[in-house]
């Protein structure tokens, strides 16, 4: 709390709800949702509904739910009723990286926040736990392209605990695991050895830390700290389940006729992750989005939950055990 209170008067400082702002001071759960799914990623008017489903599903498990977007040139984290139908309904909203949020607050702009630009402004806020649907990556034919996602350097420096479901099966998943360990990122599989697909269960690649609870992987954000040293972000990486994945030869075969007609049509840069998207959508009839939904309801549940872990870690005196006592 003394990070986020000595922030407050500043005038680029992120503006807390009241709801959210008792939360911080009162060492209650508070779970840090994107706004960008909500602007761009579903159609209207379901996402609407979605953005007011996964922030009951905060509040069902006792965490508060805080949604971040930038209104009018102010970033805001936790909105209310009258906010949220505005970043679902206004076309004019823009969808903010990092990168852009200086910006945005600068010339007063609206936007939705992406993974780097709400795990940004989170942790500046003094949130702990971040829920989002996948992370961003390195790209397909980088040596080519050198095009990588903003989220990996980000996340290298901002200690906040992000629950994804692995990165876009779109990526070059080998790739963007090898370039978060030479980030210093840990990458724990929650209930599994295996990298999550996004709209898989799997990827195939393994992960080197397997956690089965939310209190082990509060246990290890504790550890975190008092390990000191660089501040990065703590992945877990938590898969779809089996029964809600995308059909795998389904999505394979549409992912290869979408990656081919990139390449033919000369995609590059930004134009590719949209691209597609969207063909996995129209070619699987709707289906990865589904599974993409799926896997940001059970991302969204579990962050509630570490989050009511970690707020009982924090409080719990014997936390703040050195671990090295007794050896």
């Amino acid at each position: 709390m003394s990070s986020n209170a000595s922030h407050s008067a500043h005038p680029c400082a992120p503006a807390l709800s009241a709801e959210v702002r008792a939360a911080l001071a009162t060492h209650h759960p508070v779970v840090a949702l994107e706004s960008t799914i909500i602007a761009h990623g579903l159609p209207r008017p379901r996402n609407l509904r979605v953005a007011e489903e996964l922030e009951g599903l905060v509040r069902s498990a006792g965490a508060v739910p805080a949604t971040i977007a930038v209104l009018d040139g102010k970033a805001r984290i936790g909105l209310d009723e009258a906010q949220l139908e505005r970043v679902a309904t206004d076309p004019a909203m823009r969808k903010l990286g990092h990168r852009d949020l200086a910006p945005a607050l600068a010339t007063g702009v609206s936007g939705a926040t992406t993974v780097s630009a709400t795990a940004f402004l989170a942790a500046r806020a003094g949130l702990r736990v971040f829920a989002t649907g996948g992370l961003g990556g390195v790209h397909r034919e980088w040596t080519r392209t050198q095009d990588e996602s903003a989220d990996l350097r980000l996340l290298a420096r901002t200690g906040i605990t992000v629950v994804c479901a692995g990165v876009k099966s779109i990526l070059d998943v080998p790739a963007t695991l090898q370039r978060l360990e030479t980030l210093g990122v840990t990458v724990l599989g929650y209930g599994t050895d295996r990298f999550p697909g996004f709209y898989l269960t799997s990827s195939g690649e393994p992960v080197d830390w397997t956690v089965r609870t939310p209190e082990e992987v509060a246990e290890v954000m504790r550890t975190q700290d008092l390990l000191g040293g660089p501040g990065s972000a703590l992945i877990v990486a938590n898969p779809v389940s089996v029964a809600d994945q995308l059909d795998p030869a389904l999505h394979d075969r549409v992912l290869a006729e979408a990656l081919a007609e990139s390449r033919e049509r000369g995609l590059v840069g930004q134009a590719v992750t949209p691209f597609l998207l969207d063909r996995l959508v129209r070619g699987t009839g709707g289906a990865s989005l589904e599974a993409n939904l799926s896997a940001v309801r059970g991302n969204v549940s579990l962050a509630a939950r570490i989050s009511g872990a970690w707020a009982a870690t924090s409080q719990d005196p014997a936390s703040q055990r050195n671990p090295s006592a007794g050896r």
